[in-house]
């Protein structure tokens, strides 16, 4: 197995991570971390010996394989870009553009060079999901009728995107692996309450064709830290819990029977409570796990497996829900405007 070399582009709160992750990889060399901070380059560069830590992009970037681009969200497509025309496997962290424009802009360069992308929708490589994915493929949980999903905690309060964009992408991307399918309709509410024209709070709220609903509750201001995902089918019923050191998932069999006969209606329905399992889901970082698929795709073993298409999905679905937002929550139906999901 050949040895990657990779830079990080930002490394602020989420591209330290990045950092750490690579650095403890095998089959991976951090050659570079570019950041515009002087203090945090002078910590990095202490912290990291040996490898090169500059303000410089075009210093970055030459001599390496791939690139991992974690700066702050409004600048995620413009240093895509610039990496994209450079020929260099490019994981772009999530949202992966904050405009439908932008996301269209990125395939097209992508469709153009060749260069594989992946989308950081980490939640994607949790292996819990990988598990409830397979469990609805096959067909174990019957009728996917809904799900719905928390993600709030107290902070981290941020100032250039809202709890829409910064939480949203990561239920979104899950819904769309789970279910298979696009959305045809979208709304969101929410509020600002700290920063004016940033919500802290949005409830989202997704339609899929075949009539399965999402709903998505996200806040950072909020005083307990959730992070839960509740799928309900016909058949059984899964929590992923994931602020659980153990214990991720519980499979309930559960639901309401309907008998195809029934002589009254006391018969017609019948609730059924049956055992719960608690399946042992492998202890993986998701982090690491994205990492490692990212260097399979830079040496040309792997496909993405969230890639610009995804990526471009997720931002049209939330930029819908902003639309809806300042409408004050009308529904989106998306097949009818500039958000289209053909």
């Amino acid at each position: 197995m050949s040895r990657v070399r990779i830079a990080v582009i930002g490394a602020g709160n989420w591209g330290r991570n990045h950092v750490r992750t690579l650095v403890s990889m095998p089959d991976v060399e951090l050659a570079a971390i570019c950041d515009t901070d002087s203090e945090r380059r002078a910590e990095l560069a202490r912290q990291y010996q040996g490898v090169l830590v500059t303000d410089s992009l075009d210093q970055a970037l030459d001599g390496v394989d791939g690139v991992v681009v974690a700066t702050p969200v409004i600048s995620h497509a413009r240093v895509a870009r610039e990496v994209l025309r450079r020929g260099l496997p490019t994981l772009i962290e999530k949202p992966m553009a904050l405009s439908v424009d932008e996301a269209e802009d990125l395939c097209r360069l992508v469709d153009e060079t060749g260069v594989p992308v992946v989308v950081g929708h980490l939640l994607v490589f949790h292996p819990a999901v990988e598990y409830l994915r397979q469990m609805i493929a096959a067909g174990e949980l019957g009728s996917v009728y809904y799900l719905y999903s928390q993600r709030t905690n107290l902070g981290q309060v941020r100032p250039d995107e809202n709890a829409l964009w910064s939480f949203g992408p990561h239920d979104v991307s899950v819904a769309l692996q789970l279910l298979e399918e696009r959305p045809v309709r979208v709304a969101a509410h929410g509020k600002s309450y700290i920063q004016p024209g940033i919500e802290d709070v949005v409830f989202l709220l997704l339609e899929m064709n075949s009539g399965t609903m999402v709903h998505v509750q996200m806040s950072w201001l909020d005083p307990h830290k959730a992070r839960r995902l509740t799928v309900v089918g016909s058949r059984k019923m899964v929590v992923f819990d994931d602020m659980q050191a153990r214990e991720k998932v519980k499979v309930y069999d559960k639901g309401v029977d309907r008998p195809p006969d029934y002589g009254s209606y006391g018969e017609s329905l019948a609730v059924r409570e049956g055992d719960i399992v608690i399946p042992r889901i492998p202890n993986i970082e998701p982090l690491r796990a994205e990492l490692n698929h990212f260097a399979a795709v830079v040496r040309g073993e792997e496909s993405p497996r969230s890639g610009v298409r995804e990526g471009l999905e997720v931002v049209r679905i939330l930029a819908a829900a902003s639309e809806s937002l300042l409408d004050g929550g009308r529904v989106i139906e998306l097949e009818q405007t500039g958000v289209s999901t053909e």
